[in-house]
């Protein structure tokens, strides 16, 4: 595992954006000498269960299952999910099956695959490297005169982004993220320049939108939303380059999509459309180890019937 091979969801501004949104952390740290490794651990409080959540950690190093047992038993958790970011080997598999972990029915709001670009080419090789048809839905946006597209820092935009998004979300019938959630995630990343809005107005009206947190020398295209409504009008194409830009002025090395599918292995997956649009701009696709849960009592299993059956429904 590389070091270029993370997300924020390990950050000290995740941990602080899980605390403004009343959820209880842990920082936990693995030292030999200094510091080589942290664990940030999150307790979730939901109508499925309560649970303790570890999202995207790069290790897994003995002793930390002992520790979140700890954890798990003084708060009354009925499981613990694990979302590492650890190649899909058969080792990686086993050990986990070995500790006692199953196969979660869900993915815990954080990727198991993703397609990362690597920005280090110039943006002549990187549109070069494009689909053709990728490229020039760019440049027919770019020369529109009815199409603008605008960066904003400002956390009034959010509302305008949350309202795209809800439309959205009743069109294509899924729950989103609360206004509350993107606010306060749009404020914390925002205090280090770490968070931007890109908005793309057609005739005036926005009808796309996304949050792109930059972390670490990553961009990471982390919420999106497009009006079902302008889906022939190439707005997402000329909002991806942009922000696939702001990355590279920024001094990042990689732009990651944040999340995918195999759309000939999954074509009937709701991903395998966001996907295919993806990998249009070019980046490698990255396979991790799926979501892991660890059962701590008889609650566990409610949970997991629960989460089968709404994972059925949304066909994922």
């Amino acid at each position: 595992m590389t070091k270029k091979e993370k997300t924020f969801l390990q950050s000290w501004p995740w941990s602080d954006f899980q605390e403004k949104m009343g959820n209880k952390i842990w920082r936990l740290g693995l030292y030999n000498n200094d510091l080589s490794s942290v664990f940030l651990v999150v307790k979730i409080e939901a109508k499925r269960g309560r649970f303790l959540l570890l999202q995207h950690c790069l290790d897994f190093p003995d002793g930390l299952v002992d520790k979140l047992k700890d954890i798990a038993k003084k708060e009354n958790c009925s499981f613990i999910r694990i979302a590492p970011l650890l190649p899909k080997t058969e080792e990686n598999i086993e050990k986990f099956k070995n500790l006692g972990f199953k196969e979660s029915p869900m993915h815990a709001s954080a990727y198991e695959a993703t397609l990362r670009l690597d920005l280090a080419p110039s943006e002549e090789e990187l549109l070069a490297a494009m689909r053709k048809t990728t490229r020039y839905l760019i440049r027919q946006a770019g020369q529109n005169p009815q199409i603008e597209l605008v960066k904003s820092n400002k956390i009034e935009d959010v509302e305008t982004y949350q309202k795209l998004n809800e439309r959205v979300a009743g069109h294509q019938k899924f729950t989103p993220f609360s206004l509350e959630f993107v606010k306060n995630q749009f404020e914390v990343f925002s205090q280090e320049n770490g968070a931007l809005l890109f908005l793309v107005r057609y005739k005036g009206e926005v009808i796309a939108a996304a949050l792109v947190v930059f972390w670490s020398g990553i961009g990471f295209y982390h919420q999106a939303a497009l009006d079902p409504k302008y889906h022939k009008v190439p707005a997402a194409y000329l909002l991806q380059w942009e922000a696939i830009r702001e990355a590279k002025r920024r001094g990042c090395h990689a732009y990651d999509f944040w999340g995918y599918v195999d759309p000939k292995e999954h074509p009937q997956h709701p991903w395998a459309g966001p996907s295919l649009f993806k990998m249009g701009f070019g980046g490698k696709a990255y396979q991790y180890l799926k979501t892991q849960d660890l059962p701590l009592s008889g609650k566990y299993w409610l949970t997991h019937f629960f989460e089968k059956l709404r994972k059925a429904k949304r066909g994922l």
